[in-house]
Protein backbone atom coordinates (compact mmCIF):
# COMPACT_ATOMS: atom_id res chain seq x y z
CA UNK A 1 0.00 0.00 0.00
CA UNK A 2 0.88 3.66 -0.28
CA UNK A 3 1.19 6.07 2.66
CA UNK A 4 -1.90 8.08 3.52
CA UNK A 5 -0.91 11.70 4.11
CA UNK A 6 -4.29 13.28 4.79
CA UNK A 7 -6.16 12.18 7.91
CA UNK A 8 -8.28 14.24 10.30
CA UNK A 9 -9.15 13.89 13.98
CA UNK A 10 -12.24 14.65 16.01
CA UNK A 11 -10.64 17.90 17.15
CA UNK A 12 -11.76 19.48 13.86
CA UNK A 13 -15.37 19.01 15.03
CA UNK A 14 -16.49 17.19 11.86
CA UNK A 15 -14.54 13.91 12.09
CA UNK A 16 -15.03 10.88 14.31
CA UNK A 17 -13.01 8.14 15.96
CA UNK A 18 -9.84 8.08 18.04
CA UNK A 19 -6.45 8.45 16.38
CA UNK A 20 -5.65 4.89 17.47
CA UNK A 21 -8.64 3.69 15.42
CA UNK A 22 -7.19 5.28 12.28
CA UNK A 23 -3.85 3.65 12.96
CA UNK A 24 -5.52 0.25 13.50
CA UNK A 25 -7.32 0.45 10.16
CA UNK A 26 -4.11 1.48 8.42
CA UNK A 27 -2.28 -1.49 9.92
CA UNK A 28 -4.99 -3.93 8.87
CA UNK A 29 -4.89 -2.55 5.31
CA UNK A 30 -1.12 -2.79 5.07
CA UNK A 31 -0.56 0.97 4.87
CA UNK A 32 3.08 1.61 5.82
CA UNK A 33 2.77 5.21 6.99
CA UNK A 34 0.06 7.72 7.87
CA UNK A 35 0.12 11.43 8.54
CA UNK A 36 -2.51 13.25 10.55
CA UNK A 37 -3.23 16.62 8.95
CA UNK A 38 -6.07 18.13 10.91
CA UNK A 39 -7.27 21.66 10.21
CA UNK A 40 -5.01 24.33 11.63
CA UNK A 41 -6.49 26.59 14.30
CA UNK A 42 -6.95 30.26 13.51
CA UNK A 43 -6.03 33.24 15.62
CA UNK A 44 -8.87 35.38 14.30
CA UNK A 45 -11.90 33.09 14.54
CA UNK A 46 -11.79 32.01 10.89
CA UNK A 47 -14.06 29.01 10.27
CA UNK A 48 -14.13 28.10 13.97
CA UNK A 49 -16.82 25.37 13.61
CA UNK A 50 -14.54 23.27 11.40
CA UNK A 51 -11.16 23.27 13.16
CA UNK A 52 -9.43 22.81 16.48
CA UNK A 53 -9.04 25.68 18.92
CA UNK A 54 -5.66 27.29 19.46
CA UNK A 55 -5.76 25.91 23.02
CA UNK A 56 -6.01 22.36 21.61
CA UNK A 57 -2.80 22.35 19.57
CA UNK A 58 -0.79 20.69 22.33
CA UNK A 59 -3.54 18.10 22.80
CA UNK A 60 -3.42 17.39 19.07
CA UNK A 61 0.34 16.99 19.21
CA UNK A 62 0.14 14.70 22.24
CA UNK A 63 -2.57 12.52 20.64
CA UNK A 64 -0.30 11.82 17.69
CA UNK A 65 2.89 11.35 19.71
CA UNK A 66 1.10 8.84 21.95
CA UNK A 67 0.49 6.46 19.03
CA UNK A 68 3.92 6.83 17.47
CA UNK A 69 6.33 4.00 18.09
CA UNK A 70 7.83 0.85 16.66
CA UNK A 71 4.62 -0.70 15.38
CA UNK A 72 3.50 -0.34 11.78
CA UNK A 73 2.34 2.01 10.39
CA UNK A 74 4.70 4.87 11.06
CA UNK A 75 2.75 7.91 12.23
CA UNK A 76 3.64 11.47 11.21
CA UNK A 77 2.46 14.76 12.66
CA UNK A 78 1.16 17.18 10.07
CA UNK A 79 -1.35 19.96 9.59
CA UNK A 80 -3.76 21.16 6.92
CA UNK A 81 -3.07 24.87 6.88
CA UNK A 82 -5.95 26.75 5.28
CA UNK A 83 -5.15 29.88 3.31
CA UNK A 84 -7.67 32.72 3.41
CA UNK A 85 -7.73 36.51 3.17
CA UNK A 86 -5.65 38.05 5.95
CA UNK A 87 -3.94 34.89 7.21
CA UNK A 88 -0.41 35.56 5.95
CA UNK A 89 1.05 37.22 9.06
CA UNK A 90 -0.20 34.47 11.34
CA UNK A 91 0.99 31.69 9.04
CA UNK A 92 4.48 33.16 8.74
CA UNK A 93 4.78 33.48 12.52
CA UNK A 94 3.10 30.26 13.65
CA UNK A 95 3.87 27.51 11.14
CA UNK A 96 7.69 27.55 11.29
CA UNK A 97 7.59 27.10 15.08
CA UNK A 98 5.50 23.91 15.09
CA UNK A 99 8.00 21.27 13.92
CA UNK A 100 5.50 19.42 11.76
CA UNK A 101 6.55 16.57 9.47
CA UNK A 102 4.25 17.79 6.74
CA UNK A 103 2.29 20.96 5.97
CA UNK A 104 -0.59 20.65 3.54
CA UNK A 105 -1.99 23.83 2.03
CA UNK A 106 -5.63 24.26 1.07
CA UNK A 107 -8.27 26.85 0.21
CA UNK A 108 -11.89 26.42 1.34
CA UNK A 109 -13.22 29.98 1.22
CA UNK A 110 -13.50 32.67 -1.45
CA UNK A 111 -14.36 36.07 0.06
CA UNK A 112 -16.11 34.42 2.98
CA UNK A 113 -18.01 31.88 0.88
CA UNK A 114 -17.43 28.26 1.83
CA UNK A 115 -17.70 27.09 -1.76
CA UNK A 116 -17.30 23.39 -0.87
CA UNK A 117 -19.71 23.48 2.06
CA UNK A 118 -22.97 21.63 1.27
CA UNK A 119 -24.96 24.22 3.20
CA UNK A 120 -23.63 26.94 0.85
CA UNK A 121 -23.88 24.93 -2.34
CA UNK A 122 -26.83 26.97 -3.61
CA UNK A 123 -24.58 30.00 -4.11
CA UNK A 124 -23.05 28.25 -7.12
CA UNK A 125 -26.34 28.88 -8.95
CA UNK A 126 -25.79 32.65 -8.86
CA UNK A 127 -22.05 33.01 -9.60
CA UNK A 128 -19.93 32.97 -12.72
CA UNK A 129 -18.30 29.55 -12.60
CA UNK A 130 -15.19 30.47 -14.58
CA UNK A 131 -14.61 33.65 -12.56
CA UNK A 132 -15.03 31.67 -9.34
CA UNK A 133 -12.38 29.17 -10.39
CA UNK A 134 -10.05 32.04 -11.30
CA UNK A 135 -10.55 33.59 -7.85
CA UNK A 136 -9.80 30.21 -6.29
CA UNK A 137 -6.61 29.73 -8.31
CA UNK A 138 -5.50 33.25 -7.41
CA UNK A 139 -5.66 32.24 -3.75
CA UNK A 140 -3.78 28.99 -4.41
CA UNK A 141 -1.03 30.97 -6.13
CA UNK A 142 -0.75 33.33 -3.17
CA UNK A 143 -0.58 30.31 -0.89
CA UNK A 144 2.23 28.76 -2.92
CA UNK A 145 4.25 31.97 -2.99
CA UNK A 146 4.41 32.01 0.81
CA UNK A 147 6.78 29.00 0.56
CA UNK A 148 5.43 27.63 3.86
CA UNK A 149 3.77 24.48 2.53
CA UNK A 150 4.92 21.08 1.28
CA UNK A 151 2.00 20.25 -1.01
CA UNK A 152 -1.41 21.43 -2.18
CA UNK A 153 -4.47 19.48 -1.13
CA UNK A 154 -7.48 18.74 -3.40
CA UNK A 155 -6.16 21.14 -6.04
CA UNK A 156 -9.40 21.35 -8.05
CA UNK A 157 -11.76 21.39 -5.05
CA UNK A 158 -14.30 23.78 -6.70
CA UNK A 159 -15.49 20.86 -8.88
CA UNK A 160 -16.93 19.14 -5.78
CA UNK A 161 -20.57 19.68 -6.77
CA UNK A 162 -19.95 19.40 -10.51
CA UNK A 163 -19.37 23.05 -11.39
CA UNK A 164 -16.46 23.42 -13.83
CA UNK A 165 -15.19 25.76 -16.52
CA UNK A 166 -14.40 24.46 -20.00
CA UNK A 167 -11.25 22.37 -20.35
CA UNK A 168 -9.57 25.16 -22.29
CA UNK A 169 -10.34 27.74 -19.62
CA UNK A 170 -9.30 25.33 -16.88
CA UNK A 171 -5.93 24.69 -18.53
CA UNK A 172 -5.22 28.38 -19.01
CA UNK A 173 -6.09 29.14 -15.38
CA UNK A 174 -4.24 26.17 -13.91
CA UNK A 175 -0.97 26.49 -15.82
CA UNK A 176 0.43 29.59 -14.08
CA UNK A 177 -0.57 28.21 -10.67
CA UNK A 178 1.18 24.91 -11.38
CA UNK A 179 4.22 26.83 -12.63
CA UNK A 180 4.28 28.60 -9.27
CA UNK A 181 3.94 25.31 -7.36
CA UNK A 182 6.82 23.83 -9.34
CA UNK A 183 8.99 26.92 -8.84
CA UNK A 184 8.45 26.73 -5.08
CA UNK A 185 9.31 23.00 -4.88
CA UNK A 186 5.89 21.96 -3.70
CA UNK A 187 4.02 18.73 -4.32
CA UNK A 188 0.47 17.86 -5.29
CA UNK A 189 -1.80 15.48 -3.42
CA UNK A 190 -3.94 12.85 -5.14
CA UNK A 191 -6.95 13.12 -2.86
CA UNK A 192 -9.42 10.26 -3.15
CA UNK A 193 -12.19 11.95 -1.16
CA UNK A 194 -13.54 13.36 -4.44
CA UNK A 195 -14.78 9.87 -5.23
CA UNK A 196 -17.01 10.18 -2.15
CA UNK A 197 -18.40 13.55 -3.23
CA UNK A 198 -21.04 14.46 -5.83
CA UNK A 199 -18.37 14.93 -8.52
CA UNK A 200 -17.23 11.29 -8.08
CA UNK A 201 -13.70 12.06 -9.24
CA UNK A 202 -10.27 12.13 -7.63
CA UNK A 203 -8.72 15.53 -6.92
CA UNK A 204 -7.06 16.58 -9.22
CA UNK A 205 -8.47 15.45 -12.55
CA UNK A 206 -6.41 13.66 -15.18
CA UNK A 207 -6.20 16.92 -17.14
CA UNK A 208 -4.66 18.86 -14.27
CA UNK A 209 -2.46 15.99 -13.17
CA UNK A 210 -1.06 15.79 -16.70
CA UNK A 211 -0.11 19.47 -16.50
CA UNK A 212 1.54 18.82 -13.13
CA UNK A 213 3.50 15.89 -14.58
CA UNK A 214 4.76 18.08 -17.43
CA UNK A 215 6.17 20.45 -14.81
CA UNK A 216 7.85 17.76 -12.72
CA UNK A 217 5.61 18.35 -9.70
CA UNK A 218 5.90 15.38 -7.30
CA UNK A 219 2.80 13.67 -5.93
CA UNK A 220 1.63 11.96 -2.77
CA UNK A 221 -1.63 10.30 -1.74
CA UNK A 222 -4.31 11.24 0.76
CA UNK A 223 -7.73 9.87 1.65
CA UNK A 224 -8.89 12.99 3.52
CA UNK A 225 -10.27 10.52 6.03
CA UNK A 226 -12.77 11.84 8.55
CA UNK A 227 -13.64 8.33 9.75
CA UNK A 228 -11.27 5.43 10.43
CA UNK A 229 -12.82 3.27 7.70
CA UNK A 230 -11.86 5.86 5.08
CA UNK A 231 -8.11 5.49 5.58
CA UNK A 232 -6.47 4.47 2.30
CA UNK A 233 -9.81 4.35 0.48
CA UNK A 234 -9.59 4.04 -3.32
CA UNK A 235 -5.80 4.28 -3.43
CA UNK A 236 -5.85 1.65 -6.18
CA UNK A 237 -7.73 4.13 -8.37
CA UNK A 238 -5.34 6.94 -7.44
CA UNK A 239 -2.37 4.75 -8.31
CA UNK A 240 -3.94 3.92 -11.66
CA UNK A 241 -4.48 7.63 -12.37
CA UNK A 242 -0.89 8.44 -11.46
CA UNK A 243 0.52 5.70 -13.67
CA UNK A 244 -1.73 6.56 -16.61
CA UNK A 245 -0.51 10.15 -16.36
CA UNK A 246 3.12 9.05 -16.55
CA UNK A 247 4.24 9.16 -12.94
CA UNK A 248 6.70 6.50 -11.82
CA UNK A 249 7.49 7.89 -8.34
CA UNK A 250 5.73 9.54 -5.42
CA UNK A 251 7.16 11.30 -2.41
CA UNK A 252 7.39 10.31 1.20
CA UNK A 253 8.17 12.96 3.76
CA UNK A 254 9.56 13.44 7.25
CA UNK A 255 10.54 16.66 8.99
CA UNK A 256 9.50 18.58 5.87
CA UNK A 257 11.99 16.72 3.65
CA UNK A 258 10.64 14.84 0.61
CA UNK A 259 12.10 11.60 -0.72
CA UNK A 260 11.01 10.19 -4.08
CA UNK A 261 9.97 6.53 -3.98
CA UNK A 262 9.02 4.23 -6.87
CA UNK A 263 5.32 3.64 -7.30
CA UNK A 264 4.18 0.05 -6.81
CA UNK A 265 2.89 -1.72 -9.89
CA UNK A 266 -0.38 -2.58 -8.19
CA UNK A 267 -2.13 -2.48 -4.82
Amino acid sequence: MLPDYHIHTKLCKHAEGDVSDYKDVARKRGIPEICFTDHMPSADGYDAPHRMEMSQVQSYRSMIIDIQGDSVPDVLLGIEADFYEGCEVFLRQWLPLQNFDYVLGSVHYIQGWGFDNPSERHIWDSVNVTATWQAYFDLIERLANLRLFDAISHFDLPKKFGHRPSDNNLKEMAKPVLDCIAKNDMGLELNTSGLRRPVSEIYPSHLILSLAFERGIPICFGSDAHRPDEVGNDFDQALKLACETGYTHYFRISQRKKKLTPLPETL
